[in-house]
């Protein structure tokens, strides 16, 4: 205290004693903190320490309804079959499914014409790995169709569907051993119906589709596997691919562009396959002229033009007539006219127009079962 200061003045603290003071507050507020945390901690440990914990897993299940992609994979997959031929000519690879439970499959004819035309064996092996023995019990190039047998009981058969029915972007799914990848399943829509599409067979004969036209990868070794609606059930047989073509030896590939036969007309020949052995389909009774350019389809002008007593000849028509409307579908060329006629059935009555000489005429025909 100074002598100038009365007696009861207290001292003043300076600034830095103040600043002491208050840090030692924090510090020892902080260590009192820290001590309560740890002490609850303590008691936290102990309390648990002195209880049973049970530890509880989650999975996670993905339901996938009956309707979805996934669904209808698992219920079509099992009446899908591979095919692998070998005969003096080569092996191969295709794709069939299962049309009747006693052991009938349904494939296209390409896939076993090798082992028909010369010898050979076929087999066939089921979803499950199983593999078993075939034989041809027809088959009609005409259509690229094919029924084989196999010895088995209870086999799970596919539905067949409505191709008539079936419309341009409706979804569907292709399933079958493309380049020998038994089981492969891939999706696309309807790109388009009625599409002209002919092939040629290694027998010199070709085939002619009305065909379903798809988006669905499809590539060698679908062929004669079910393109399936979003029911399950098949509206169509796999048959070709369009491609930009094959370069220095490799294989060609699917581009969006692959082709059904509608499973309306499998399904009839089949039927015949199966009752008899042997298929017919439809004729007009004439020969058409190939290099024709079109429009329309041109009967042969010859006396060969027409078949004798054929439908054609006893509606009027004549050597050099050209067919333009066939049963209501314009006529383009030569193929889409044979496409629109085995489209039909034997007996179908059909409207069709020609022209003669500059004269557009109107004819009906009555088909009749080809040779």
């Amino acid at each position: 205290m100074s002598e100038q200061d009365p007696w009861w003045a207290a001292p003043k603290p300076s600034l830095k004693s103040l600043h002491i003071r208050l840090s030692h507050a924090i510090a020892l507020a902080v260590v009192a903190g820290i001590a309560g945390s740890l002490l609850s901690n303590l008691l936290n440990l102990e309390s648990i320490f002195h209880q049973k914990i049970n530890l509880v897993s989650v999975s996670k299940t993905i339901e996938r309804k009956p309707d979805s992609i996934a669904g209808i994979a698992q219920r079509v997959l099992p009446s899908v079959v591979s095919i692998s031929t070998k005969s003096t000519s080569g092996s191969g690879t295709g794709s069939g499914f299962i049309i009747n439970s006693t052991g009938y499959i349904l494939t296209n004819n390409h896939v076993v014409e090798s082992v028909a035309i010369s010898d050979g064996t076929i087999t066939v092996t089921l979803n499950d790995g199983q593999t078993i023995g075939a034989t041809i019990v027809g088959r009609d190039s005409a259509y690229d169709l094919a029924v084989l047998k196999i010895s088995a009981e209870n086999l799970p058969a596919l539905q067949f569907g409505d191709s008539d029915n079936i419309q341009v972007g409706d979804p569907v799914i292709a399933i079958g051993s493309p380049l020998g990848l038994s089981g492969t399943v891939t999706t696309g829509i309807i790109s388009a119906k009625d599409r002209a599409v002919s092939t040629g067979g290694s027998d010199g004969e070709g085939s002619f589709m009305n065909a379903l036209q798809t988006d669905a990868a499809i590539n060698p070794g679908n062929s004669g596997g079910p393109l399936v609606d979003m029911t399950g059930a098949v509206v169509g047989v796999n048959s070709a691919i369009a491609s930009l073509g094959a370069s220095n030896g490799s294989q060609v590939g699917s581009i969006g562009l692959g082709f059904a036969i509608p499973i309306n007309q499998a399904r009839k020949t089949a039927d015949q396959l199966i009752a008899t052995g042997k298929s017919v389909y439809p004729i007009v009774g004439i020969s058409i002229e190939m290099g024709f350019a079109g429009p329309g389809a041109k009967i042969a002008p010859a006396p060969t033009g027409l078949r004798a007593g054929g439908p054609a000849q006893k509606a009027g028509l004549l050597p050099g007539d050209v067919i333009t409307v066939f049963g209501g579908k314009k006529i383009a060329n030569a193929d889409q006219l044979i496409i629109a006629i085995r489209a039909k059935s034997v007996g179908d009555k059909v409207i069709l127009t020609y022209e003669r000489s500059g004269t557009s005429n109107q004819a009906t025909v009555v088909l009749i079962a080809g040779p």
